[in-house]
């Protein structure tokens, strides 16, 4: 069954966020999403400006995000064209929309929105509008021009069954995010609490000593971070396509990546050619860590780091996986410094601010002091015995956050099959009994 189509402006109110004045941006009031929240068709909740509470008006209204609004960006190279949802967002959870950023407001009594946002979401209707954007300088695209979209148009309770169906993935996968952040906070607070509160197996009855990073257990030594690793080095980019030089493919693991390639979502990692001797040396294996040295942006730290695991390596199907050039590929001296310690470490400093002390600003990009951070930090080294204890208690932690990536995976794989069949036509559920949220019932 063919659907009839419909232009998007016919069911839906479209307009760009609010034009904010810069110097009205700040750390402290209220979030403002920007182009950089619109990743992998949600919209994320950390936002790096603020816009002051005592500033509000009436004319902002309209540009809070609503309960079921779809984002897409309007502006950049990489950009333009990708939406978003805010999953549960109500206009209680306060936050803003700045002008590059496009609201999409379905009017509720022609269409169901989450239809909407799923039909939105393929991957045909990005290449749309990028190519309208182009144009002398960086792409960009109006209301209008995302108005001027043609979308399947099935009958109203149709769409509330296909858009029942994906949400129904869409849940599974969110569940599963939620999941993976509470084994990496269990994972975090662990360490902390062995490691840096000194509250470990035992604790009650070791004997403490002064050291130079203060009271640490007796027995324990403080060495220098560089000490810890047994090698690094730079990664690599290598070419889009294969020559003479560049034979051997494997993926590369950008900074960006990083955040989405912690729950082995790997959906936009890169797949590029390197030299034999360039692979070779900077091919990643399970236990080694990405530490990002180059690039950040407001309110974005350099120094994020990535633990590479078994699971994670199987996303990439078996072919070779290494980190791009403004990343470092680590490979700890494990038989000093267990890697998930190491790890670990490196999240609780990116937390506490101590690797943002050793990043500088040059020609608009943050770099990294690698070589300072790695001579002037020091970790206390527990003995080898509790070690290995944390290693038994953590490494199921770390495997299971893989085992969960895997399957969203597996899910986001299904959900974006079924969403081409389903918003086509090719699958019919019209006469399928598929129950519908009663809050979509008008």
């Amino acid at each position: 069954m063919k659907y009839n189509e419909c232009y998007l402006s016919d069911i839906a109110d479209i307009f760009s966020g609010f034009a904010f004045r810069s110097q009205d941006l700040g750390d402290s009031g209220i979030p403002v999403i920007k182009i950089a929240n619109i990743q992998n068709n949600r919209v994320l909740r950390e936002c790096s400006d603020h816009f002051p509470e005592d500033l509000l008006s009436r004319k902002l209204e309209r540009y809070f995000i609503q309960d079921r609004d779809c984002l897409v960006a309007m502006t950049g190279a990489g950009s333009v064209g990708k939406f978003g949802k805010m999953l549960r967002a109500r206009r209680e959870s306060n936050y803003l929309v700045n002008q590059r950023v496009g609201i999409i407001r379905p009017d509720i009594s022609l269409c169901d929105p989450d239809f909407v946002f799923h039909v939105l979401s393929n991957d045909i209707y990005e290449k749309i509008l990028y190519s309208l954007g182009l144009g002398a300088g960086q792409p960009n695209v109006s209301a209008k021009e995302i108005g001027s979209l043609e979308i399947p148009f099935p009958p109203l309770p149709t769409q509330r069954k296909i858009a029942a169906v994906l949400s129904a993935y869409d849940d599974l996968v969110e569940n599963n995010l939620r999941r993976i952040k509470i084994l990496e906070e269990m994972a975090q607070n662990l360490y902390r609490e062995w490691f840096v509160k000194f509250r470990f197996p035992g604790y009650q009855h070791a004997r403490f000593i002064d050291s130079p990073l203060g009271r640490i257990p007796e027995g324990w030594e403080v060495v220098t971070l560089g000490s810890l690793i047994a090698d690094h080095i730079g990664g690599g980019w290598g070419n889009d396509s294969a020559d003479d030089k560049h034979t051997e493919p494997a993926w590369v693991i950008r900074g960006t990546d990083i955040p989405d390639a912690r729950s082995s979502n790997v959906t936009n990692v890169p797949f590029r050619y390197h030299s034999k001797s360039n692979l070779k040396s900077r091919q990643l294996i399970p236990r080694d860590i990405v530490f990002e040295v180059s690039g950040g942006s407001k309110g974005q730290p350099l120094g994020r780091s990535l633990y590479v695991s078994a699971e994670l390596l199987t996303a990439f199907n078996g072919k070779s996986v290494m980190c791009a050039s403004f990343c470092k590929r680590i490979h700890p001296d494990s038989k000093q410094y267990a890697s998930e310690l190491l790890y670990l470490s490196f999240l609780d400093a990116y937390l506490s601010g101590e690797i943002e002390q050793y990043q500088v600003q040059s020609t608009g990009i943050s770099n990294y002091k690698w070589s300072d951070y790695l001579e002037k930090v020091s970790r206390c080294v527990p003995p080898i015995a509790l070690q290995e204890h944390f290693y038994e208690l953590s490494i199921p932690l770390f495997s299971e956050i893989g085992t969960l990536g895997r399957k969203n995976s597996t899910l986001r794989r299904t959900r974006d099959l079924l969403l081409s069949r389903l918003i086509s036509g090719e699958v019919d559920v019209s006469e399928l009994n598929i129950t519908v949220p009663k809050e979509v019932i008008l």
